[in-house]
C-alpha cells in the first residue's frame, strides 16, 4: 500500500486577523503512479484518501486554479506544435469518468481538445485489428485527446467475457493461444512507445472505486429521476464479475505501466477529491513537456515591424 502525502502550502492572516488556509494543498502525482514493472494488487490501493480540500468552496477554488493553469499550458502546447497529450480514462461503471472529464477539462479550449467515448465496436471496426478504431482518433500535434475508455477494453471486458473474441474475426490459431492477453499487452506497449517517440505524451488514469461506493451511486441513479437514464440491468449483471475485473486490471496495470505511458490509480470514492488529483496529474504532465513559444528571429522581427508600419500608416 502506498502513502499519500498532503501538506498545507501556507497560512496567512485575513483582514480580520483570523487564520485561514490559503486554499491550496499540495498534491504529489507520484503518490498515485504505478511504477513500471511493479506487480499491482488493487485491493492494496486505497479507494479513498484524506481530501485535499476543506470545503466545497475550497474545492471549487482549487479546481478553478488548476483549470486556469491548464488553459494556459494548452495554449503553449498548441503554439509550440511539437507534442500532443493523450489522456486515457478507465474504471468500473459509476467510477466517475464522465464527471472527471466534464469538470477537469471544462476550461480547456474546445478547438484544442477532442473527447472520444468508446463503447461496443461497430461492424466496420470489428473488421480491423483491435487498435484500429482508437488509432484513428489520436490527437494531432498541439492538441489534447481524451479517451473515455479505450483500446484497454480489449484486455479488460474482453478478458472477463472471452466469448467476445469469437465475434472479432481472429484467426483460429490466435483464438486458441494461451498468450493472447500477453500478446495484446505487448501490442499496446509497442504502440505507446511508438507514439511517445513521435511526440505524443500518454497519461492513463484508472479511477479506483470501491464496490460499496459503486452500489451507492447505482442506487442514486435509480432514486434520482434525472439520472435514471444512466442505469440499466447490465450494470447489475456486470457487478457479478467484480473480482474478475479486478484481476484483469491487476494484470493490465502491471503489464502496461511504463515510463513512456504511465498508469495512475486515482482513489475515486470522493468525486471532488479525484478531480483535483486528476487535474494535478495533467498539469504535471504538461509542465514536464519541453515546450516554448516559437522563437522569432531577427529576420522575422524585421518583417513584423514592417507590417506594423503598414497597419499604422495614415
Amino acid at each position: 500500500m502506498f502513502n499519500v502525502l498532503f501538506y498545507y502550502k501556507s497560512r496567512e492572516l485575513d483582514k480580520s486577523g483570523d487564520l485561514y488556509l490559503l486554499n491550496k494543498m499540495k498534491i504529489n502525482s507520484k503518490d498515485f503512479l504505478v511504477r513500471p514493472e511493479k506487480k499491482v494488487k488493487l485491493k492494496k490501493w486505497l479507494t479513498n484518501v484524506p481530501p485535499v480540500y476543506k470545503s466545497k468552496e475550497q474545492y471549487h477554488q482549487i479546481l478553478a486554479e488548476h483549470i486556469r493553469e491548464m488553459s494556459s499550458l494548452q495554449s503553449l502546447l498548441y503554439a509550440s506544435n511539437q507534442y500532443s497529450l493523450l489522456l486515457i480514462f478507465q474504471g468500473m461503471d459509476a467510477s466517475g469518468k464522465d464527471g472527471a472529464i466534464k469538470h477537469v477539462m471544462s476550461g480547456v479550449n474546445p478547438q484544442g481538445c477532442q473527447v472520444f467515448s468508446f463503447k461496443h465496436p461497430s461492424t466496420e471496426e470489428l473488421e480491423h485489428d483491435f487498435l484500429w478504431r482508437t488509432t484513428r482518433c489520436l490527437p494531432e500535434r498541439g492538441r489534447i485527446g481524451v479517451f473515455n475508455r479505450s483500446y484497454y477494453e480489449e484486455v479488460l471486458i474482453v478478458r472477463v467475457h472471452p466469448e467476445i473474441l469469437s465475434s472479432q474475426g481472429l484467426p483460429n490459431e490466435s483464438l486458441g493461444k494461451k498468450t493472447i492477453w500477453q500478446d495484446r499487452y505487448n501490442s499496446i506497449v509497442d504502440l505507446e512507445k511508438h507514439l511517445s517517440r513521435n511526440g505524443t505524451k500518454i497519461i492513463k488514469i484508472f479511477l479506483h472505486i470501491s464496490k460499496d461506493e459503486q452500489q451507492k451511486r447505482f442506487l442514486q441513479r435509480i432514486d434520482t429521476s434525472e439520472k435514471n437514464w444512466k442505469f440499466s440491468l447490465a450494470d447489475i449483471e456486470e457487478r457479478k464479475f467484480w473480482h474478475d475485473y479486478m484481476d484483469a486490471y491487476d494484470d493490465c496495470l502491471s503489464a502496461t505501466s511504463t515510463s513512456d505511458a504511465p498508469w495512475y490509480v486515482v482513489p475515486a470514492d470522493d468525486k471532488e477529491n479525484s478531480r483535483l488529483i486528476i487535474s494535478q496529474i495533467i498539469l504535471d504532465a504538461l509542465n514536464n513537456l519541453n515546450m516554448t513559444y516559437p522563437h522569432v528571429n531577427a529576420k522575422r522581427r524585421k518583417e513584423l515591424e514592417s507590417f506594423k508600419k503598414l497597419l499604422t500608416k495614415k
